[in-house]
């Protein structure tokens, strides 16, 4: 059973996102930490770059497999999470602590389009279903 965190929103491609201020922080889910499992390196876009709600923000690796990490909203990356980069197995042990970038000036439209807790919990939950 994933932690789903309930004041943060999330993608289906499940990254979590959470609103401070005029910025949004983006990280990955439990469910995508323990899917990968063990994660070993990070590749972000850099800082200053503007991107678009879907695009890829980036990759992430674990012993398993790359994954990219996409943009739950379209904006600028303001800053990347430079000690999660140095140390990506931090993610395995509090994914919803460490972040990985925050995107400034982004479209406040997108974040109608993200899934409530409870949406991502039954949206979860119906993958779940499907591996037993």
């Amino acid at each position: 059973m994933s932690q789903i965190l309930e004041d943060l929103k999330y993608t289906k491609s499940h990254e979590w996102i959470k609103i401070d201020g005029d910025v949004a922080i983006i990280g990955i889910t439990d469910f995508a930490q323990h899917s990968l499992g063990d994660v070993v390196y990070l590749d972000i876009k850099n800082v200053d770059e503007k991107v678009e709600a879907g695009e890829s923000l980036g990759t992430i690796e674990s012993v398993k497999a790359a994954e990219d990490i996409y943009a739950p909203i379209s904006g600028v990356i303001a800053e990347k999470n430079e000690e999660v980069i140095q140390s990506p197995e931090k993610i395995n042990h509090d994914p919803y602590g460490s972040w990985i970038l925050k995107i400034k000036d982004f479209n406040k439209e997108d974040l109608n389009r993200l899934l409530s807790a409870k949406e991502y919990k039954e949206y979860v939950d119906s993958l779940e279903q499907h591996e037993d």
